[in-house]
């Protein structure tokens, strides 16, 4: 059963939509089968792996919206053999207005990623940067969130509000949502205030924050306007070795975890 991921956090700029497109990435270059969902009205998971709307090809916002099963819109080897899309389009802006009045609205995403499971070792799930009906329905699918962390001043603030999304999300919906982990990105050794940041978010999250940290990288922040991930992008980059590193370490941690 593959497990599945939804990266979240409400601020934008974070690094969240990099991560899910280069953390999927990677786990397809270490040979997982990989499915990323990108469930964020802007898109940008799509166009950052190149993919543009195909009228034959559902998006998300087909089978969240009607009875289209999530299989039939998924893309099949983007980039790498193991690596697998489902699109996003500006159309689900308006899926929240549409979905209010259905009795399973917070959940309808999940039942739709429980008949992909068998097929795939990983699910990433792109949520919005906000708290609303979308990123609730990415909650609920998932095992686990992953919450990336920007190296910046106010990097923690906010933070609370979405970890108690998080609880209500465990209480009331999906009581077997974890954490799996706590991402720094944009990472610049040079600065005090990355350090500090770094030091201040091990403190509050503890071992949850993965040992690998996303530098800030100009060869990562191009890779999107090529519509490709970093690693096919320029392979030898700082940003490219950081998502890489982040595979193994999440793969080496469930590793670990099945064996104990």
């Amino acid at each position: 059963m593959g497990r599945v991921i939804t990266i979240a956090n409400q601020k934008g700029g974070v690094g969240k939509t990099t991560t899910a497109i280069n953390l999927g990435a990677s786990l397809a270059i270490a040979e997982r089968k990989t499915l990323v969902i990108d469930c964020d009205p802007q898109g940008n998971a799509t166009s950052g792996l190149g993919l543009r709307k195909d009228g034959n090809t559902p998006t998300v916002y087909d089978c969240l919206v009607t009875a289209q099963p999530l299989r039939a819109a998924v893309r099949d080897e983007v980039h790498f053999s193991c690596l697998s899309v489902v699109s996003a389009s500006r159309d689900l802006t308006g899926a929240e207005v549409e979905l209010i009045d259905r009795a399973d609205r917070q959940k309808i995403l999940s039942e739709k990623v429980d008949v992909l499971r068998e097929d795939y070792d990983y699910i990433l799930i792109d949520s919005p940067p906000s708290l609303g009906l979308l990123t609730l329905n990415a909650l609920a699918a998932a095992d686990a969130v992953l919450i990336p962390i920007q190296c910046e001043f106010y990097a923690l603030e906010g933070l609370s509000q979405l970890l108690n999304t998080v609880r209500l999300v465990q209480r009331a919906i999906n009581p077997g949502l974890e954490i799996e982990g706590v991402l720094l990105t944009m990472y610049d050794s040079r600065l005090n205030l990355a350090k500090q940041v770094a030091a201040e978010a091990r403190e509050y999250f503890g071992g949850k924050v993965f040992d690998t940290m996303i530098p800030r990288n100009i060869r990562l922040a191009e890779a999107p306007s090529f519509g490709e991930p970093i690693a096919s992008y320029d392979l030898l980059s700082s940003g490219a070795r950081g998502y890489l590193s982040l595979a193994r370490e999440l793969l080496d941690r469930h590793r670990e975890e099945k064996i104990a």
